[in-house]
Protein backbone atom coordinates (compact mmCIF):
# COMPACT_ATOMS: atom_id res chain seq x y z
CA UNK A 1 0.00 0.00 0.00
CA UNK A 2 1.13 3.31 -1.29
CA UNK A 3 1.43 5.88 1.54
CA UNK A 4 -1.84 6.53 2.77
CA UNK A 5 -3.41 10.33 2.34
CA UNK A 6 -7.14 9.46 2.60
CA UNK A 7 -7.30 12.67 4.30
CA UNK A 8 -6.90 15.11 1.27
CA UNK A 9 -10.07 13.26 0.11
CA UNK A 10 -13.01 15.74 -0.16
CA UNK A 11 -15.78 13.78 1.55
CA UNK A 12 -13.33 12.00 4.16
CA UNK A 13 -12.07 15.25 5.32
CA UNK A 14 -15.67 16.70 5.79
CA UNK A 15 -17.22 14.16 7.31
CA UNK A 16 -13.78 13.78 9.87
CA UNK A 17 -14.42 18.16 10.22
CA UNK A 18 -17.85 17.32 10.70
CA UNK A 19 -17.37 14.75 13.50
CA UNK A 20 -14.54 16.73 15.30
CA UNK A 21 -17.36 20.12 14.95
CA UNK A 22 -19.88 17.65 17.43
CA UNK A 23 -19.08 18.50 20.76
CA UNK A 24 -20.08 14.58 21.59
CA UNK A 25 -17.66 12.13 18.83
CA UNK A 26 -15.02 9.60 19.90
CA UNK A 27 -11.57 11.33 19.90
CA UNK A 28 -12.79 14.04 22.03
CA UNK A 29 -15.41 11.70 24.42
CA UNK A 30 -12.76 8.94 24.72
CA UNK A 31 -9.22 8.64 22.72
CA UNK A 32 -8.12 12.47 23.68
CA UNK A 33 -8.59 11.98 27.48
CA UNK A 34 -6.71 8.63 27.81
CA UNK A 35 -4.32 9.64 25.81
CA UNK A 36 -3.65 13.07 28.11
CA UNK A 37 -3.53 11.21 31.01
CA UNK A 38 -0.88 8.67 30.20
CA UNK A 39 1.46 11.98 28.80
CA UNK A 40 4.10 13.37 31.20
CA UNK A 41 4.60 16.70 32.66
CA UNK A 42 4.41 19.12 29.16
CA UNK A 43 6.93 22.29 30.97
CA UNK A 44 9.78 23.20 28.85
CA UNK A 45 9.74 20.12 26.49
CA UNK A 46 10.30 19.82 22.51
CA UNK A 47 7.69 17.38 21.00
CA UNK A 48 7.12 15.74 17.83
CA UNK A 49 3.15 15.33 17.12
CA UNK A 50 3.30 11.97 14.22
CA UNK A 51 0.01 12.53 12.00
CA UNK A 52 -0.86 15.85 13.92
CA UNK A 53 -4.31 16.32 11.81
CA UNK A 54 -5.94 19.36 12.71
CA UNK A 55 -4.08 20.35 15.67
CA UNK A 56 -5.91 20.18 18.22
CA UNK A 57 -3.01 18.12 20.40
CA UNK A 58 -0.50 20.61 19.24
CA UNK A 59 -2.32 23.72 20.62
CA UNK A 60 -3.17 21.67 23.59
CA UNK A 61 0.84 21.14 24.20
CA UNK A 62 1.48 24.65 23.97
CA UNK A 63 -1.09 25.48 26.39
CA UNK A 64 0.37 23.33 28.45
CA UNK A 65 3.76 24.63 28.78
CA UNK A 66 5.46 22.65 26.27
CA UNK A 67 8.97 24.65 24.63
CA UNK A 68 8.17 23.55 21.22
CA UNK A 69 6.20 21.39 18.92
CA UNK A 70 6.60 19.44 15.79
CA UNK A 71 3.45 18.69 14.07
CA UNK A 72 3.61 16.49 11.22
CA UNK A 73 0.81 15.37 8.72
CA UNK A 74 0.65 14.42 4.53
CA UNK A 75 -2.64 15.93 4.35
CA UNK A 76 -2.59 19.21 3.34
CA UNK A 77 -6.19 19.69 4.19
CA UNK A 78 -5.51 19.14 7.72
CA UNK A 79 -2.20 21.19 7.94
CA UNK A 80 -4.50 24.27 6.24
CA UNK A 81 -6.96 24.12 8.72
CA UNK A 82 -4.34 23.27 11.85
CA UNK A 83 -2.46 26.94 10.76
CA UNK A 84 -5.43 28.49 11.06
CA UNK A 85 -7.06 27.54 13.76
CA UNK A 86 -4.58 26.04 15.89
CA UNK A 87 -1.35 28.05 15.82
CA UNK A 88 1.28 29.44 18.40
CA UNK A 89 4.35 30.47 18.08
CA UNK A 90 6.08 27.78 19.35
CA UNK A 91 4.09 25.33 17.06
CA UNK A 92 5.86 24.31 13.92
CA UNK A 93 3.90 22.28 10.95
CA UNK A 94 5.41 19.97 8.58
CA UNK A 95 4.00 18.64 5.79
CA UNK A 96 5.69 15.13 5.85
CA UNK A 97 4.53 11.20 6.34
CA UNK A 98 5.31 9.65 9.38
CA UNK A 99 7.33 6.82 7.10
CA UNK A 100 10.01 9.94 5.99
CA UNK A 101 10.35 10.97 9.89
CA UNK A 102 13.95 9.92 9.19
CA UNK A 103 14.54 13.21 7.57
CA UNK A 104 14.26 15.18 10.50
CA UNK A 105 17.88 16.17 11.72
CA UNK A 106 16.76 16.77 15.53
CA UNK A 107 15.49 14.90 18.91
CA UNK A 108 12.93 15.29 21.06
CA UNK A 109 11.67 15.18 24.95
CA UNK A 110 8.32 13.56 23.67
CA UNK A 111 6.90 11.72 20.93
CA UNK A 112 3.12 11.35 20.48
CA UNK A 113 0.99 10.45 18.06
CA UNK A 114 -2.94 9.89 17.90
CA UNK A 115 -4.85 7.06 15.63
CA UNK A 116 -2.47 7.49 12.64
CA UNK A 117 0.01 4.30 12.95
CA UNK A 118 -2.98 2.19 11.46
CA UNK A 119 -1.88 3.39 7.69
CA UNK A 120 1.44 2.57 7.57
CA UNK A 121 2.81 -0.71 6.05
CA UNK A 122 5.94 -1.78 7.82
CA UNK A 123 5.11 -0.71 11.48
CA UNK A 124 8.41 -1.79 13.10
CA UNK A 125 10.44 0.15 11.00
CA UNK A 126 8.39 3.50 11.74
CA UNK A 127 8.95 2.53 15.55
CA UNK A 128 12.90 1.82 14.91
CA UNK A 129 12.88 5.31 13.35
CA UNK A 130 10.86 6.95 16.00
CA UNK A 131 13.37 5.80 18.57
CA UNK A 132 16.35 7.15 16.76
CA UNK A 133 14.66 10.56 17.42
CA UNK A 134 14.36 10.03 20.76
CA UNK A 135 16.53 11.56 23.43
CA UNK A 136 18.12 9.10 26.01
CA UNK A 137 15.39 9.83 28.70
CA UNK A 138 11.95 10.84 26.14
CA UNK A 139 8.93 9.00 26.42
CA UNK A 140 6.21 7.95 23.55
CA UNK A 141 3.22 8.06 23.89
CA UNK A 142 0.40 7.05 21.32
CA UNK A 143 -2.76 5.99 20.14
CA UNK A 144 -4.15 3.09 17.64
CA UNK A 145 -6.96 1.34 16.60
CA UNK A 146 -7.64 -1.54 18.72
CA UNK A 147 -6.86 -4.17 16.54
CA UNK A 148 -10.04 -6.22 16.97
CA UNK A 149 -11.93 -2.94 15.08
CA UNK A 150 -8.97 -3.51 12.28
CA UNK A 151 -9.55 -7.07 12.01
CA UNK A 152 -13.13 -5.99 10.23
CA UNK A 153 -12.64 -6.92 6.36
CA UNK A 154 -16.02 -5.49 5.71
CA UNK A 155 -17.97 -8.94 4.57
CA UNK A 156 -19.62 -8.74 7.49
CA UNK A 157 -21.67 -6.54 10.00
CA UNK A 158 -19.71 -5.34 12.63
CA UNK A 159 -21.94 -6.67 15.39
CA UNK A 160 -24.49 -9.32 15.91
CA UNK A 161 -28.23 -7.31 16.47
CA UNK A 162 -31.58 -7.76 17.51
CA UNK A 163 -34.69 -7.47 14.81
CA UNK A 164 -34.82 -3.49 16.52
CA UNK A 165 -31.18 -3.29 15.83
CA UNK A 166 -29.65 -3.42 19.37
CA UNK A 167 -25.94 -4.56 19.23
CA UNK A 168 -25.80 -7.98 20.72
CA UNK A 169 -22.24 -8.83 20.37
CA UNK A 170 -18.93 -7.11 18.59
CA UNK A 171 -18.19 -9.49 15.52
CA UNK A 172 -14.61 -10.79 15.30
CA UNK A 173 -13.21 -12.62 12.02
CA UNK A 174 -9.61 -13.39 10.76
CA UNK A 175 -8.08 -11.38 13.62
CA UNK A 176 -4.93 -13.49 13.11
CA UNK A 177 -4.94 -12.83 9.45
CA UNK A 178 -2.38 -10.00 9.53
CA UNK A 179 -2.22 -7.31 5.94
CA UNK A 180 -4.04 -4.48 4.61
CA UNK A 181 -7.47 -4.27 4.98
CA UNK A 182 -9.46 -2.08 2.25
CA UNK A 183 -13.40 -1.56 3.30
CA UNK A 184 -16.37 0.84 2.23
CA UNK A 185 -16.09 2.94 5.33
CA UNK A 186 -16.86 7.05 4.55
CA UNK A 187 -15.66 6.87 1.06
CA UNK A 188 -15.07 3.35 -1.35
CA UNK A 189 -11.95 1.71 -0.84
CA UNK A 190 -10.70 2.87 3.09
CA UNK A 191 -7.34 1.57 3.86
CA UNK A 192 -5.08 0.67 6.71
CA UNK A 193 -3.21 -2.47 8.12
CA UNK A 194 -4.08 -5.00 10.87
CA UNK A 195 -2.10 -6.31 13.38
CA UNK A 196 -2.41 -8.16 16.19
CA UNK A 197 -1.79 -6.90 19.91
CA UNK A 198 1.10 -9.41 20.05
CA UNK A 199 3.16 -8.10 17.13
CA UNK A 200 2.05 -4.07 18.14
CA UNK A 201 4.04 -5.35 21.56
CA UNK A 202 6.36 -7.40 19.89
CA UNK A 203 7.42 -4.72 17.66
CA UNK A 204 8.06 -2.52 20.30
CA UNK A 205 10.16 -4.02 22.23
CA UNK A 206 12.58 -5.00 19.00
CA UNK A 207 12.78 -1.35 18.39
CA UNK A 208 14.24 -0.59 21.40
CA UNK A 209 11.47 0.93 23.84
CA UNK A 210 9.99 -0.64 27.28
CA UNK A 211 6.58 -0.20 27.92
CA UNK A 212 5.85 1.38 30.73
CA UNK A 213 1.79 1.43 30.82
CA UNK A 214 -1.15 -0.04 28.05
CA UNK A 215 -4.75 1.19 27.96
CA UNK A 216 -7.92 -0.11 26.00
CA UNK A 217 -10.65 2.65 24.78
CA UNK A 218 -13.15 3.01 28.19
CA UNK A 219 -16.01 4.75 28.46
CA UNK A 220 -18.56 5.73 31.45
CA UNK A 221 -22.16 3.82 31.59
CA UNK A 222 -23.74 7.27 31.61
CA UNK A 223 -22.59 8.52 28.13
CA UNK A 224 -23.49 4.80 26.73
CA UNK A 225 -26.60 5.72 28.03
CA UNK A 226 -26.96 9.02 27.00
CA UNK A 227 -25.43 8.58 23.42
CA UNK A 228 -26.73 4.85 22.80
CA UNK A 229 -26.22 5.21 18.66
CA UNK A 230 -22.74 6.66 19.15
CA UNK A 231 -21.16 4.85 22.02
CA UNK A 232 -23.35 2.01 21.99
CA UNK A 233 -21.12 -0.53 20.78
CA UNK A 234 -18.31 0.50 23.68
CA UNK A 235 -19.87 -2.11 25.95
CA UNK A 236 -18.65 -5.28 23.52
CA UNK A 237 -15.16 -3.82 22.68
CA UNK A 238 -12.56 -1.05 22.91
CA UNK A 239 -12.36 0.98 19.67
CA UNK A 240 -8.82 2.09 20.37
CA UNK A 241 -5.50 0.62 22.67
CA UNK A 242 -2.47 3.30 23.98
CA UNK A 243 1.37 2.70 24.79
CA UNK A 244 3.61 4.61 26.84
CA UNK A 245 6.78 3.63 26.06
CA UNK A 246 10.19 4.89 26.97
CA UNK A 247 13.85 3.95 25.30
CA UNK A 248 15.22 1.17 26.47
CA UNK A 249 18.96 1.95 27.26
Amino acid sequence: MPQQNVYDNDAFFENFRSSRNNEVNFNDCIETPILFAMLPDLRGKSILDIGCGMGQHAKQYAEMGAESVLGIDISEKMLEYAKEHNSAENIFYQRMAMEDIGTIRRQFDLITSSLVFDYVEDFGGLMRKIRMLMKDDAEFVFSMSHPIVTAWDGVYDRYTRTETGERLYANLRNYCREGPRKVDWVVNGYECYHRTVSTLINSLIRAGFMIEECQEAHISDDMRKQYPALFGGTIHRPEFIFFRCRKNN
